[in-house]
């Protein structure tokens, strides 16, 4: 596999004039990844005619598989990820955030059948279903499949499906779940275009720029937790929090478990 330097390289020759596509920040030495709009949203990548989409989908998969953290836009905010096994990769996220290492991250995967190789469900498939892909954090008992390193202070994990073309791309071409968290100095303010953490950069081998994202409300993925049967706890409301409170209510029959630690 190329590393992730060869692979910038060809990015920016291979774009010649169109090198907004793919631009190196010499002084940072990080690779800043322009998604062309037709690969930053939508329900798939299309397999071929998005060549600059392809490569740093590939570029980024390398950074990842070589135990670097990246920057990646989502269908909330942006966010750091790394491969979720790999922990020094974990640390360096917590590192990279000034991040308390108490504070869990969440997990993120491209299909609904990789939420049950890493977490134990107690719901039916079909809300996963009607969630995900989406704007919501769904937490369950982890499994003995998940790194014992990430979060190992709690036996749950968050677990992700971004509503985000790239996003689902990435996590199906690294074959294993990421790690994801706000691309933000830890209690900063979230971010929604990639200038607003440039502080981050010199410690991220990517930064993909998926432009300007969604309504700008800064607004994380609703947080749900649903490891207790037949109940649900809003542990952070956020983004798609309505939808998902009625779709648990009124089309599951959930109850809120209000009073769960």
């Amino acid at each position: 596999m190329k590393s992730v330097l060869s692979i910038a390289a060809e990015l920016i020759k291979s774009r010649g004039a169109h090198s907004s596509a793919a631009e190196m920040c010499k002084e940072l030495k990080t690779k800043v990844l322009r998604l062309l709009p037709s690969t930053s949203n939508g329900p798939i990548i299309p397999q071929e005619g998005h060549t600059a989409g392809a490569e740093i989908l590939t570029c980024t998969v390398t950074a990842l598989k070589e135990g670097h953290v990246v920057a990646v836009p989502t269908d909330t905010i942006y966010g750091l990820a790394c491969l979720a096994q790999n922990s020094e990769a974990v640390r360096k996220i917590y590192d990279i955030k000034g991040r308390n290492g108490q504070k869990p991250l969440a997990i993120c995967v491209g299909e609904i059948q990789d939420i049950y190789k890493y977490c134990k469900v107690k719901v039916k498939e079909e809300l996963l279903g009607d969630l995900l892909p989406g704007a919501v954090t769904l937490v369950f008992e982890r499994s003995e499949a998940l790194n014992a390193d990430l979060n190992p202070f709690t036996s749950l994990v968050g677990v992700r499906i971004p509503d985000h073309a790239f996003m689902r791309r990435l996590c199906q071409m690294c074959g294993e779940p990421l790690a994801l968290t706000s691309a933000n100095i830890s209690s900063h303010t979230s971010t929604v275009e990639v200038h607003e953490f440039q502080e981050l950069w010199p410690n991220l081998a990517v930064v993909v720029d998926g432009g300007p994202i969604g309504d700008q409300s800064r607004l994380g993925s609703t947080v749900v937790d649903l490891s207790v049967l037949n109940k649900y706890r809003i542990i952070r409301p956020g983004c798609a929090f309505s939808s998902t409170v009625d779709v648990l209510e009124r089309k599951y029959g959930l109850s809120e478990d209000s009073g769960q630690e």
